[in-house]
């Protein structure tokens, strides 16, 4: 079996660091990117603590991963990484994950974790390194099950997954504007990522892509980046704090404090898995919300200006 597949993630962490050193110097220079020490401090901290979290966790992950391919697999591919499984397993673990990043912004249980991603107000390449600690706590990794089911083996899968992260590095940058029109319409880029992290109305919940920005358009989540309408980055409502465990932790001590206040089961529910900003009397708003409340400003704006 492939279980000696190295890990992408740990094999890119020295080029991560030289190049987020290259981006800060470049930044320093021509003041295309910025980049604050306390943010960049707490994003390179996040990072260390996940890695240090996945390798607590990855032996119940993968255990579990190996016994739903071992039992239930439909077809048998083998356990040999050849090229043709590679490109399938590439393919398939990059729509998962699609999937997966879509629900972490539609569902407040998955948002928990992913939160920490989009917590800095700034766009550097240090902020992909800004990762989930808790990410294993949530449904997300039952989304790759059905690949496993289908025969590929789980360590191929996570091999597929890490190159995937290593990918997904360089597109966290305001140093490159737009790609090649081709490489714009299949790939994700920065430009695409920067509309996923940005909080203008606009832009919420779109372009969830890791690899493949043609899911976004087969799914309808694409938006692309406007020269008129400059992203800010960051929460909808900042945290206003540095602190790696209120980064972590502050999402879900605001599910168990709003389950604790809950006056029904399916409110308590309803705390898990509505979108974020969801409350049983619309006290707070989803980004749905917000999108309309914006596309109703700009209707008014045009109606008086006509």
């Amino acid at each position: 079996m492939p279980l000696d597949l190295f890990k992408p993630t740990e094999y890119a962490v020295p080029l991560f660091v030289l190049l987020v050193i290259i981006e800060l110097l470049y930044g320093w220079k021509t003041g295309r990117v910025r980049y604050e020490g306390k943010d960049t401090f707490a994003s390179m901290f996040m990072g260390l603590g996940s890695t240090v979290v996945g390798a607590a966790t990855f032996t119940f992950t993968f255990t579990a991963a190996f016994w739903i391919w071992e039992n239930f697999r439909i077809f048998d591919f083998g356990t040999e990484l050849t090229l043709g499984i590679f490109l399938l397993a590439f393919v398939l673990d990059d729509l998962a994950y699609y999937w997966i990043h879509r629900m972490g912004h539609r569902m407040r249980w998955m948002w928990a974790a992913h939160v920490i991603h989009h917590s800095s107000q700034h766009y550097n390449l240090s902020t992909a390194l800004r990762q989930t600690w808790t990410g294993s706590f949530t449904p997300g990794i039952f989304f790759r099950w059905p690949i496993f089911i289908l025969g590929i083996h789980p360590s191929i899968v996570l091999f597929c997954a890490g190159i995937n992260l290593v990918y997904q590095f360089w597109i966290h940058t305001e140093a490159i504007g737009r790609c090649p029109r081709w490489f714009e319409a299949v790939m994700n880029t920065p430009s695409h990522h920067r509309v996923h992290h940005a909080n203008n109305p606009r832009y919420l919940d779109a372009n969830y892509a890791g690899v493949f920005i043609i899911w976004d358009k087969i799914f309808g989540s694409f938006i692309p980046e406007c020269k008129d309408e400059p992203c800010n980055y960051g929460l909808v409502t900042d945290l206003g704090t540095f602190n790696p465990l209120r980064i972590a932790l502050h999402e879900w001590l605001g599910i168990v404090k709003d389950i604790a206040g809950a006056k029904s089961w399916r409110d308590r529910l309803l705390f898990l898995v509505a979108p974020p900003g969801w409350t049983p009397d619309g006290s707070r708003m989803t980004s749905d919300m917000i999108r309309e409340a914006w596309k109703a400003r700009i209707s008014a704006k045009k109606q008086a200006a006509e």
